[in-house]
């Protein structure tokens, strides 16, 4: 078995753990550097009620605090099944550098989820309901980041 396969199986551990535990859905995700295991996660959204709580988000907020950085450049993830949306965006947002997957969004949305559904909605192919309003802001809170001098670029 090789360091890949081995981070994989680490991942579908995690996954498999979560489900005896009735935490969330069949998902796991480890994080690595340098050929060392940063962090591993798996879904909590049942646990935690917390829709936010993916294998990929909670490993990224762990590998975060331990490495006390949300930079995570040099780092891969191994995840059980491709990214929804909103952890692609985290990873993107995390700078890891390198995702590996087995289960497609198609596979996850033979098994109930909804993640090839949203990619259908960023494609087009569905709608959702959303409205841009027309408000002054008040605080002018673009302006206020884009002139704060001591502001962590991120």
């Amino acid at each position: 078995m090789n360091e890949k396969e081995k981070f994989m199986n680490i991942a579908l551990k995690e996954a498999k753990n979560g489900v005896l535990k009735n935490h969330g859905g069949p998902f796991g995700a480890v994080i690595v550097k340098d050929n060392k295991i940063i962090s591993k996660a798996h879904n909590t959204v049942i646990k935690t009620n917390d829709p936010t709580a993916h294998a990929e988000i909670n490993a990224i907020r762990k590998a975060s605090k331990k490495l006390n950085n949300f930079n995570l450049s040099g780092c891969e993830i191994y995840t059980t099944c491709e990214p929804c949306p909103m952890c692609l965006s985290a990873i993107i947002w995390a700078r890891i550098d390198k995702i590996y997957y087995l289960y497609t969004r198609e596979d996850a949305e033979k098994i109930g989820f909804d993640d090839n559904r949203i990619y259908k909605i960023f494609e087009g192919k569905e709608e959702v309901n959303i409205e841009k309003m027309n408000l002054k802001d008040n605080f002018n809170t673009f302006k206020l980041w884009r002139e704060k001098e001591d502001k962590t670029e991120y």
